[in-house]
């Protein structure tokens, strides 16, 4: 996602286009950009923004169940033999996740099962404006919640997460 449009362009493309554009923005889930483009032509980005969330919003259980699946864990598996998007080793980069210490990689991998054993599902968190701190404080206090509240606070952190996305792509 390194290419960057302007709003007009956005809401000139032919539905392929913008899929294309725009499809990577939520994680290994291009039915989000489909969506969206049948609501175009967007005034803002912010608009653009809340058509998105609104299609992940009205996504059935399955589907949001499956987007909150298509991210990775934490400084997981995927991290560490590189299989990051693009998207997210940035973003994991950026919370100074590829720099934890032994210790704290330790940690964040128990958490990590623990979170997925009792929910079934990664531990999902907008890490931009976080430090490994921060999250590691989240991920403690929201294994504390039942499974349909993270099932909500998931998808609302991916849409957050969309967001700092759709940003860095649509001027």
């Amino acid at each position: 996602m390194n290419r960057q449009f302007s709003l007009a362009a956005v809401n000139a493309m032919s539905p392929e286009q913008f899929v294309n554009a725009l499809g990577a923005i939520f994680e290994h889930s291009p039915w989000v950009a489909q969506r969206a483009a049948e609501k175009r032509p967007f005034r803002t980005l912010q608009q653009l923004h809340d058509a998105m969330a609104a299609a992940v919003r009205a996504a059935d259980a399955d589907e949001r169940i499956k987007l909150i699946r298509a991210h990775p864990e934490l400084a997981g598996k995927a991290a560490m033999r590189g299989e990051l998007t693009e998207e997210s080793a940035r973003e994991q980069h950026g919370a100074g996740l590829d720099q934890c210490t032994p210790e704290q990689l330790a940690q964040v991998q128990q958490l990590n099962r623990r979170y997925n054993e009792k929910f079934g599902f990664p531990f999902v968190i907008a890490v931009k404006g976080h430090d490994r701190h921060s999250i590691l404080m989240q991920f403690a206090k929201r294994l504390e919640n039942d499974r349909n509240t993270e099932v909500h606070e998931s998808i609302e952190q991916i849409i957050k997460i969309g967001g700092f996305r759709l940003a860095a792509v649509v001027r």
